[in-house]
């Protein structure tokens, strides 16, 4: 019962926020129902109190608050109507995954072969494309696919029909494979949702209001991929703001490779001072965000190579203390070096009942739905984060609004 409320809630939110397809006008903005409904489930305290007392603010635009793939918690990912949901929100950032296809035209894709997750090509008549065709259920292995955006051109990546990111592991068909299987995640979302290429992303973002944080993903092929090196696709998604007249300072480029970052620091350094390392270090054995002897990074070395940004997941930038969430060693030794830190991703664990990926470093506290805000306070106030990626971007807009970030 406790999910289909908060999915009526955020359908509700959803018929308040999506503009009308092909506004020429930035959306008005809403918070909907959902900060009010997570602020309800915070302890009393200092912290309810004064976000309570925000409830009849006017909501404004802040580059705090990113709309992380648009707005996932409700709409597929990379699509014009998540992006134009998380603008209404006030999203001030929002961001492109950036991909490629066979003719080496960029689009936005979390990832280069998440085709058979997050469209429909598997019921498409591009099925016969796909690297890794559908396997069905067996005794001992997941049904599985795998359907890369490289191995289809922009004609053929256009003809795809978006979809909540999903696949269900016990399908015996295609369809049910796409389908997914229930879960926290909502699926109401069932309109004709449209796929953007990486340059109708800039052209849909600005007429949004916002700015725009593209990550360069890491290729799921061998490069160079048809003559196409690592560094022509790095140079490629500048060009695109270049010839949009987009400004460097608008712009924040992003990648888990520390080579691009010093590519785009070298060669196109107006973008470069805003580029963003997302940091993978919890991949690394042994990686203990509590423990500095464990990071990968020297975070001074860093800096002195033109790093000014780096953005680990929620959980590296806290512990737990006393029974009190506070800064991690990773954030304290990160900020004393002069790093600026963004975080991601609230609003993708769902509701908050156990021990969810984002949140691992909590354990031990209470759980309930108001500890996003929870976890946000601390990140903003003691951390010093300075943006955060949300799957839906209401919820970090009404706290950046009440706080003045």
């Amino acid at each position: 019962m406790r999910l289909a409320l908060l999915s009526v809630a955020l359908l509700s939110a959803a018929l308040v926020l999506l503009p009308a397809p092909g506004t020429a006008e930035p959306p008005a903005l809403s918070y909907g129902p959902r900060p009010a409904y997570l602020i309800s489930q915070l302890p009393e305290g200092a912290l309810k109190d004064r976000l309570q007392a925000c409830a009849g603010q006017t909501p404004a635009r802040t580059d705090f608050s990113i709309g992380h793939r648009g707005a996932p918690l409700m709409f597929p990912e990379h699509t014009a109507e998540g992006h134009r949901a998380a603008a209404a929100m006030g999203a001030g950032i929002l961001e492109c995954d950036v991909t490629f296809t066979r003719d080496l035209e960029l689009v936005c894709r979390h990832a280069q072969n998440d085709l058979h997750r997050t469209t429909d090509i598997l019921t498409s008549p591009l099925a016969d494309r796909c690297i890794q065709p559908f396997s069905p259920h067996a005794f001992n292995s997941p049904a599985s696919a795998e359907c890369r955006s490289s191995d289809l051109t922009l004609d053929e990546f256009r003809s795809l029909r978006p979809k909540m990111d999903s696949a269900n592991p016990f399908a015996a068909t295609p369809r049910d494979y796409q389908g997914g299987l229930p879960s926290w995640r909502s699926t109401l979302y069932g309109g004709n949702a449209q796929t953007l290429t990486h340059a109708e992303s800039i052209g849909l973002l600005q007429s949004l209001g916002a700015k725009f944080m593209p990550e360069l993903k890491a290729p799921a092929v061998p490069m160079p991929f048809n003559g196409f090196t690592q560094q022509d696709f790095a140079q490629k998604l500048i060009d695109d703001y270049e010839s949009a007249g987009i400004a460097p300072a608008d712009v924040w480029v992003q990648s888990f490779s520390l080579d691009d970052i010093l590519y785009w620091i070298e060669h196109e350094p107006e973008f470069g001072r805003q580029a963003v390392l997302l940091d993978g270090s919890y991949r690394h054995e042994g990686f203990d965000h509590t423990d500095p002897a464990t990071f990968p990074y020297d975070f001074a070395t860093l800096k002195a190579q033109g790093v000014n940004y780096l953005a680990p997941p929620l959980w590296m930038l806290v512990t737990v203390q006393d029974g009190r969430i506070i800064p991690s060693a990773y954030a304290i030794a990160a900020k004393s070096a002069g790093l600026r830190l963004i975080t991601w991703t609230l609003e993708r664990s769902g509701p908050l009942q156990g021990g969810e990926w984002y949140f691992q470093s909590l354990a031990g506290l209470s759980r309930g739905d108001g500890m996003y805000y929870q976890l946000l306070d601390v990140l903003a106030q003691d951390a010093g984060v300075e943006g955060v990626f949300s799957d839906w971007p209401a919820t970090v807009t009404y706290y950046a609004n009440c706080m003045g970030l």
